[in-house]
């Protein structure tokens, strides 16, 4: 216990906080290292004392149990891991990068290619965890190479050829994302800062962002949009406790303020139970669910 007091491992921490859906219950225990060195220590005491370990980022595609999470919560959120430097037409940034960090040193650059993830909050190390993306691209389609710690320790660099990027996943599971070198192409400083422009606007007119949210529930079926499909179910402003499903697009969730996870479950669960009904489609969540009995 003395590494707690010297790491900081905190107990029972709120995570509400800690997403985007401003929803959830607390963690056992909750880190931030300073570093590579202090994240080695609490991984080894974690993995000594039996305990599972988590990694969060912005906690923008999250919804954690009114129960909680069982197990060690990190978060790479200190300058070590925030760092991010040029490389040729590369860069290199750490996992605790945030998009819109990584979008505006990259235009301050003038290389393009990031434009897409213009207004997505979430982190560089969330982001390719999930292989994050919209209209029709991904952060993996950037990766040159990821550095990641294995829970036995290990530091590892993969090429983006050993990483399977599918749709909103990667074999980025059993480890923790250090950093990563994307790949850019050199352009126009002008047109790269009306790129983004537009895809912000693109955002702000498609997607609800009145409430605390966790982006698109469900994942497009092949082919399909699930917002359109919950759009067909008469679904739009139909709510539980706090949470609501929008009325601008119905593939987001909203918290009114006072949401439960339960609520957002139980909206997920008529969603999908409707859409089976209607179009014989199952409908598979975009969304990360951690603790209670759903993880």
């Amino acid at each position: 216990m003395n590494w707690q007091r010297s790491l900081e491992i905190k107990r029972n921490q709120s995570l509400k906080n800690k997403t985007t859906f401003k929803i959830g219950g607390k963690a056992d225990f909750f880190s931030e290292p300073n570093d590579l060195a202090e994240l080695n220590l609490v991984v080894s005491w974690a993995k000594k004392n039996s305990i599972p370990v988590s990694v969060v980022g912005a906690g923008s595609n999250l919804l954690i149990s009114d129960k909680g999470v069982r197990g060690l919560v990190i978060r790479l959120n200190s300058a070590y891991f925030r760092n991010i430097s040029l490389k040729g037409s590369c860069i290199e940034a750490g996992s605790g990068v945030t998009l819109p960090q990584l979008i505006q040193f990259v235009k301050n650059k003038s290389l393009s290619g990031s434009e897409f993830l213009a207004g997505i909050p979430g982190t560089l190390g969330g982001a390719l965890a999930m292989n994050a993306g919209c209209w029709g691209k991904s952060i993996g389609d950037l990766v040159r190479e990821v550095e990641v710690l294995d829970y036995a320790g290990n530091i590892k660099k993969i090429r983006s050829k050993e990483i399977k990027f599918g749709y909103r996943k990667t074999n980025l599971k059993n480890c923790i994302i250090l950093s990563a070198v994307l790949k850019f192409k050199r352009g126009g400083r002008e047109a790269i800062i009306r790129s983004i422009k537009e895809y912000i606007l693109k955002r702000r007119n498609s997607q609800d962002l009145t409430f605390p949210n966790a982006g698109c529930i469900f994942k497009n079926p092949k082919s399909l949009s699930a917002g359109r499909l919950i759009d067909l179910c008469g679904l739009k402003g139909k709510s539980m406790g706090g949470a609501l499903i929008s009325d601008k697009h119905a593939n987001f969730i909203l918290n009114k303020g006072d949401a439960k996870a339960g609520d957002v479950l139980k909206l997920m669960r008529l969603i999908k139970t409707r859409v089976r009904k209607r179009f014989k489609v199952n409908l598979e969540p975009e969304i990360k669910i951690w603790g209670g009995t759903q993880r």
